[in-house]
């Protein structure tokens, strides 16, 4: 139950004013005018003006002592989380050196409409590695090679799959080395005899070997100049961070390989197979995580006073709270010094350089002094000497949901980087999410005195898996039942950026490994011995909808065909969807009815003829046949809209 709040004093503009015109009709009855022209009336309002802004102000005295009190108790704002994306670095041209990224590098957006630009900073090195094309080989569906590599240097042509082309038959292609986060070109001299294929969308894939099984490599839109191996060209590939050598007929090399796979529906399929001309092979870029961060170096905070509880601000803020990213370094007899950053004060003693850092406020606290009940002072942390330089080797600062840029905002290279020439980013950045504000804290608080860090419940567990990481922005804690009663789920749906009313890939649903490793481990130190503790994603039931509405006279239908989808992607969300807006129950029961009452109240819809609920089969990419009004997900499942289909009828 929650305690009421007193309101010190209720009494508002108007009944400041009627209080003292009442006054001054018992006190001075010859002032009989109490228009609002009289001058004396202008004078009582203007008092009661400020009387209410005082009144307002002491009223906010319990919101005050409740935020002290969340000190004292420990709870701080969670601080926020950077956005973080996968950047290209493009070379000049080809080169024969490898090109050296360093973790820091910094690059950024474009400036739009005046406003300042959003940072990114790698977190990892990256060596954009030099390759060349060594070997070449087909493959047949049945797993046959023939090295053709001494078919090629002696200017021999060779077809690149069987005769006939099969599902399965592949061209294999040997580099120099293993060039794992590289962009790699292959450049094809090919020549179609009939190919046969849409070389718009042919049926391959592009897989590199990585020592234990081919993974897909990424083709950009348009990337793929050969258009299906119909005409000479290159193809730009974007290996992945594992790529590793290998043997394939007794050549080592690290493998690539084009591989023919079942055509979309109603797309045409090789009739004969492309012929290979000449082949070659190199280096023009490499891909490494960035994350939305900025370094600030050598900064001078101030001069030490000599006393106990210093405080000084950082320029900038909010801090990005990494291990290491923060150094403080005080003047002492050998010049600037590094002291150490703890998290609080109760275990140091007067001698030990001991700085506290306030992430939210950017705040370098040092130890403070406290009086005993004997009247002595104690000393907690070492106090730096008066007149000391104090500053801030280096610190991060940036994070929240502004860094969720759209795909291809990431286009200045702020590092000089030699040979490199442009960055971009091929997909938008996720995971940015605000810090908590102080209403956020305030609800938090009252779950924190309960759980006490320890999960017992499952609500405890759901709220901890919170407090580890602020990119979780709705769990699910399930209990086991029967032979798995020891066994705890815990379901994770982690920040989702962008337009909920618009269709995106479930991989933007999924958590990444990160964020389950940390609430993983997070709630591995609190949770009761002898239960089994499994951190997932949530599953997705693939929902399509398919409706018939009925326009008005004046209705434009493609408008209201985009407001119906949005309103159906929407309700639908997991984060921002479901009745109240704060993203769909778990385990809810979808019903056609709830979509049909949304559609209908929509502007310029008459009637809504049939809401329709189908199940998508992610593995044939189609819907399961038979519809229903009503769809059971299953306990702790979450809907993912997949296909919506919204048929409009005009009159």
């Amino acid at each position: 139950m929650t305690l009421p709040v007193p309101n010190l004093d209720d009494r508002r503009f108007q009944d400041l004013v009627d209080d003292a015109k009442r006054y001054v009709q018992r006190r001075c009855p010859e002032w009989s005018d109490h228009n609002v022209s009289d001058p004396g009336v202008t004078l009582i309002e203007t008092f009661a003006m400020i009387a209410d802004q005082l009144l307002y102000r002491l009223n906010r005295v319990p919101d005050r002592l409740y935020l002290r009190f969340l000190e004292m108790l420990g709870i701080e704002l969670v601080p926020p989380a950077p956005a973080r994306a996968d950047v290209t670095f493009w070379l000049a041209a080809p080169r024969r050196d490898t090109v050296a990224v360093r973790a820091g590098t910094e690059v950024a957006t474009g400036r739009v409409d005046g406003s300042d630009a959003v940072a990114f900073a790698t977190v990892e090195d990256l060596d954009i590695l030099p390759c060349s094309l060594t070997a070449i080989a087909t493959a047949s569906a049945a797993g046959e090679v023939v090295d053709r590599t001494e078919q090629l240097a002696d200017d021999g042509t060779f077809p690149c799959f069987g005769a006939p082309p099969r599902v399965g038959d592949a061209l294999l292609v040997g580099l120099s080395g293993a060039v794992p986060r590289c962009v790699v070109t292959v450049r094809v001299d090919c020549r179609a005899e009939g190919a046969g294929v849409d070389p718009r969308n042919p049926p391959l894939v592009w897989e590199a070997w990585t020592g234990r099984r081919w993974k897909p490599c990424e083709i950009d839109p348009g990337q793929d100049g050969t258009g299906g191996f119909n005409r000479p060209g290159d193809i730009v590939l974007h290996l992945p961070p594992d790529h590793a050598e290998s043997v394939v007929e007794g050549r080592r090399a690290g493998w690539l390989r084009c591989r023919l796979v079942q055509p979309a529906e109603r797309q045409p399929f090789y009739e004969q197979p492309p012929r290979i001309l000449g082949a070659s092979a190199f280096t023009v870029g490499g891909t490494i995580r960035a994350e939305h961060a900025e370094t600030v170096q050598d900064e001078a905070l101030g001069v030490s006073e000599g006393v106990a509880g210093q405080r000084f601000s950082l320029a900038r803020g909010p801090v990005l709270d990494a291990e290491g990213s923060v150094v403080i370094e005080v003047v002492g007899p050998n010049g600037f010094e590094p002291w150490e950053r703890v998290d609080h004060f109760d275990a140091s003693s007067p001698t030990d350089r001991h700085v506290r850092l306030d992430t939210n406020a950017g705040e370098i606290v040092f130890g403070p002094g406290v009086r005993q009940r004997d009247g002595t002072m104690r000393q907690f942390g070492a106090v730096p000497p008066k007149s000391a330089p104090i500053r801030a080797t280096s610190y991060r600062v940036g994070g929240g949901a502004r860094g969720n840029v759209a795909a291809g905002a990431i286009e200045a290279l702020r590092t000089s980087v030699p040979f490199v020439t442009r960055v971009q980013n091929r997909r938008p950045a996720g995971d940015g999410v605000d810090g908590e504000d102080l209403e956020a804290a305030k609800r938090r608080a009252p779950m924190y005195l309960r759980t006490r860090h320890r999960a017992v419940t499952t609500s405890d567990y759901e709220y901890l898996a919170r407090t580890a990481d602020p990119r979780a922005a709705r769990t699910r804690c399930l209990a086991g039942d029967g032979a798995e009663a020891s066994v705890i789920r815990l379901a994770v749906v982690p920040s989702i950026s962008g337009d909920p009313g618009r269709p995106v890939e479930i991989e933007a649903y999924l958590p990444p490994s990160d964020l389950l490793a940390r609430v993983a481990e997070f709630l591995d130190e609190r949770r009761m011995l002898g239960t089994r503790l499994i951190v997932e994603p949530p599953f997705y039931q693939r929902v399509s909808v398919e409706a018939k509405v009925r326009l008005d006279a004046r209705a434009d239908a493609d408008r209201v065909r985009q407001q119906a989808l949005d309103s159906i992607y929407r309700y639908l969300h997991p984060t921002a969807g479901g009745p109240d807006g704060n993203g769909w129950p778990f385990g809810r029961t979808v019903a056609a009815g709830e979509l049909l009452a949304r559609l209908a109240a929509l502007s310029g819809v008459e009637q809504v003829d049939e809401v329709r609920l189908f199940r998508f089969d992610p593995r044939t990419g189609t819907r399961v046949d038979g519809w229903s009004s009503r769809m059971e997900l299953g306990r702790g499942a979450l809907p993912f809209s997949v296909e919506h289909r919204v048929e409009v009828i005009t009159s």
